[in-house]
C-alpha cells in the first residue's frame, strides 16, 4: 500500500491554491452579481475534485470533468434570464482542468491559474479596451500578422533552396513578419505613450530582434507620418545600438579574448549611436506629430514584402560571392554576411580568432569591416523604406559609427595596441 511519502503534497496544494485563487475573485464578484453560482468553495472543491480524480486515473478524471460540465450548464440555464456571457461557467471547467493538470505539471498549473485569475479580474478593463480603443482596422491588421506568423511561416521550408542554396524561405518570411510586428509595436507604443517616447521605446526593444527590420519599420512610419522623421531616426539609431550590444554576449560565448581586443571600438561605435539617438529624440521634441488614430494602418504589407525581396537579393549575391571567393575566404564571407545579419558575422570572426586563424589585429579590422558592411546594408534599407531624407540621416549616423570605430582602431594601431 502507498505510504505517506507517496502523497503528492505539491500537486495537491497547487490544485488547492488554484481553486482558492480563482474562487476568491468570483466570491468578490458575487457581491455585485448574486446570480453567479460558483464562488470560493465551489471553485476550490472543483480543483480538488479534478486533482483527486486525476490521481485515481484518467477515467475518473473524465467523469469528474463531465460532471463539472453538467454543473456549468445548469449554472448557465439558471442565469439565462440575464444578458450574461459564459465566462463564469468556462472558469468552472478551467478550475477542474487545472486541478487535474496540477497532478502532472504543478508549475504549469500554477502559472495558468494566475493567468486565468488575471483574465477574470481584468474582465471590465478588457471589455472597455476591446470596445472603445481597438478599431476594426487594427483587428484586421492583427489577424493578418498572426496569419503570416502562425499559418504561413510554419508551412515554408526551413532549408536553403535555389542556386548555391542562397535563399531560405523561412528566414526571408521571418523578416517579413518581424517588419510587420515592429510596425505594429511602434503603432501601439505611439498610441499609448505618444510620438516621442513611443518610438524610442519600441526602437530599443526592436533592435534586439532585428535592427534591419527596425530600420525598415521606422522608415515605413516616416512615409506615413513625415513629421516623425527626427524621432524615427533616433529610434532607428537606438535599435542599432541595441543590436550592437548583442555582440558582447556573442563574443563572450565564442572568444572572450576578442571582446577585450575590440572593446574600445565597440564603445566608440555605441557612443556615437547613443549620441545620434539623443539628437533625434531632442529634435523630435519640437515636431508637431499627433499619434496615429485607431483607423491608421499598423504596417504596410507591400513594403514588408518589398524589403524581404531586397534582403533575399542581398543574401543571394553574398552567397554567390562567397562561392567565388573560395572556401578559404572566410573573412570575405563574414563581411558579406554582415550585409544581412551583424551578429552571425561577428560570431564567424570570433570563431576565426578563437581557433587562431586570425590574430587580434586582423580581428579588429574585421570588426570594422563588419560595421561598414552593416551600415551600408541598413542605409540602403533606410532609403528604400523611408525615402531620401530618412535614408541620408541614417547613412550619416551609421557612417559616423563606423568612422568612430575606425578612428579608435587607427589610434590603437599607431600606438601598437
Amino acid at each position: 500500500m502507498p505510504g505517506a511519502s507517496d502523497l503528492p503534497v505539491l500537486s495537491l496544494t497547487t490544485a488547492l491554491g488554484a481553486g482558492l485563487l480563482i474562487g476568491l475573485l468570483y466570491e468578490r464578484r458575487k457581491q455585485d452579481d448574486p446570480a453567479i453560482a460558483a464562488g470560493l468553495r465551489s471553485h476550490t472543491l472543483l480543483a480538488l475534485a479534478g486533482a483527486i480524480a486525476m490521481w485515481l486515473g484518467l477515467p475518473a478524471f473524465i467523469a469528474v470533468l463531465l460532471l463539472a460540465g453538467v454543473l456549468a450548464a445548469l449554472s448557465y440555464l439558471h442565469t439565462s434570464h440575464r444578458d450574461a456571457g459564459v465566462t463564469s461557467e468556462v472558469a468552472m471547467l478551467c478550475t477542474t482542468l487545472l486541478g487535474g493538470l496540477a497532478m502532472r505539471l504543478p508549475v504549469a498549473a500554477a502559472a495558468l491559474a494566475v493567468l486565468v485569475a488575471i483574465l477574470v479580474y481584468a474582465k471590465p478593463m478588457l471589455h472597455h479596451i476591446s470596445r472603445e480603443h481597438i478599431s476594426d482596422r487594427e483587428i484586421t491588421d492583427g489577424l493578418v500578422l498572426l496569419a503570416f506568423a502562425l499559418i504561413v511561416m510554419p508551412l515554408l521550408p526551413d532549408e536553403p533552396i535555389g542556386p548555391y542554396g542562397a535563399i531560405n524561405l523561412a528566414t526571408v518570411w521571418k523578416l517579413v513578419v518581424l517588419v510587420m510586428a515592429i510596425g505594429a509595436l511602434g503603432h501601439i507604443a505611439l498610441r499609448l505613450i505618444g510620438s516621442r517616447w513611443g518610438l524610442l521605446l519600441s526602437g530599443f526593444f526592436a533592435g534586439y530582434v532585428s535592427s534591419t527590420a527596425a530600420t525598415a519599420g521606422f522608415g515605413q512610419r516616416v512615409r506615413a507620418q513625415p513629421a516623425l522623421r527626427s524621432s524615427a531616426v533616433g529610434a532607428t539609431l537606438l535599435a542599432n545600438f541595441a543590436s550592437l550590444s548583442l555582440l558582447v554576449p556573442v563574443m563572450l560565448a565564442v572568444a572572450p579574448a576578442l571582446l577585450r581586443a575590440v572593446a574600445p571600438e565597440l564603445v566608440a561605435a555605441g557612443t556615437v549611436l547613443l549620441a545620434g539617438a539623443a539628437l533625434g529624440f531632442h529634435r523630435g521634441e519640437q515636431a508637431d506629430a499627433p499619434p496615429p488614430t485607431a483607423d491608421t494602418r499598423m504596417f504596410r504589407i507591400g513594403q514588408a514584402l518589398g524589403l524581404a525581396a531586397l534582403i533575399a537579393g542581398v543574401l543571394f549575391l553574398a552567397q554567390v560571392a562567397a562561392q567565388w571567393l573560395g572556401p578559404k575566404a572566410a573573412l570575405g564571407a563574414a563581411l558579406l554576411t554582415a550585409l544581412a545579419e551583424l551578429q552571425a558575422a561577428a560570431a564567424t570572426v570570433a570563431t576565426l580568432f578563437g581557433n587562431g586563424t586570425i590574430d587580434a589585429g586582423q580581428a579588429r579590422w574585421a570588426v570594422i569591416g563588419l560595421f561598414a558592411a552593416s551600415a551600408l546594408a541598413k542605409s540602403v534599407v533606410a532609403f528604400a523604406s523611408g525615402g531620401a531624407a530618412f535614408g541620408i540621416r541614417i547613412a550619416v549616423g551609421l557612417g559616423a559609427m563606423t568612422a568612430a570605430a575606425l578612428a579608435v582602431a587607427l589610434r590603437g594601431a599607431a600606438f601598437g595596441a
